[in-house]
């Protein structure tokens, strides 16, 4: 009998992209103001869990969410390509609003998730699907018995969630994908399951912990 991986999911923290509902997808965009603090928080609330790993997508927004976490847990993060956004090709760069407007038909199969379709040069659900859940099975596997922690974006822990429940990939999405929530997961060989879900009492209220913060400010900027 192999034992559970335990598996602490995290979406990064806010970045001014996201208040814009502009697309990121592969592109490199950084946290603003309220996603670094928001990673702060994250960090502070699970300092005392006993995490054995971080892996995160390697793109910034992820990256700099991984880091707070790194520091607090005294681990380096390790970088993981399979945990990057879905590519959305064409659709990077523009709002919700611009894809409708400009490619509506398009928008339309993708409002419909159909799980073949892909943005011109992007990536569809069914490719995004069995990335992700290779990735995270992949590094669940080396840390039977253990915590880990993977950092990425919307899409991969849309992906997380519908494995662990096994909710169809072209099911409209009824469950939060907050910004450095704290979501747990259990990984064994048969698959993935769910313990709990867009928890962000961590992100309420106005106090952080000064200690955490002094120690973390040093190398916030890397």
């Amino acid at each position: 009998m192999i034992e559970p991986t335990r598996i602490i999911a995290i979406r990064h923290g806010e970045t001014t992209w996201n208040v814009d509902a502009r697309i990121q997808g592969s592109l490199d965009i950084p946290l603003n103001a309220t996603g670094q603090a928001q990673a702060l928080r994250l960090a502070q609330a699970l300092a005392g869990e006993p995490i054995r790993a971080i892996y995160a997508s390697d793109l910034t927004r992820a990256w700099e969410t991984a880091q707070h976490l790194g520091r607090a847990q005294q681990l380096d993060v390790i970088p993981e390509k399979g945990l990057r956004e879905r590519r959305f090709g064409e659709f990077e760069g523009k709002t919700f609003r611009e894809i409708e407007a400009h490619l509506p038909e398009q928008a339309l199969r993708w409002r419909q998730r159909e799980p073949d379709f892909a943005p011109p040069g992007g990536e569809s659900l069914v490719q995004l699907k069995q990335r992700v859940e290779e990735a995270a099975a992949r590094l669940a596997a080396r840390h039977p018995g253990e915590l880990i922690a993977l950092v990425g974006h919307g899409g991969v822990m849309d992906v997380l969630y519908r494995a662990a429940t096994r909710v169809h990939i072209q099911a409209p999405r009824t469950w939060a994908l907050g910004n450095a929530a704290i979501n747990r997961l259990l990984w064994t060989p048969q698959g993935f399951t769910l313990v709990g879900w867009a928890d962000t009492q961590h992100l309420e209220g106005d106090a952080l912990d000064d200690s955490l913060v002094a120690g973390q400010s040093a190398g916030s900027l890397s």
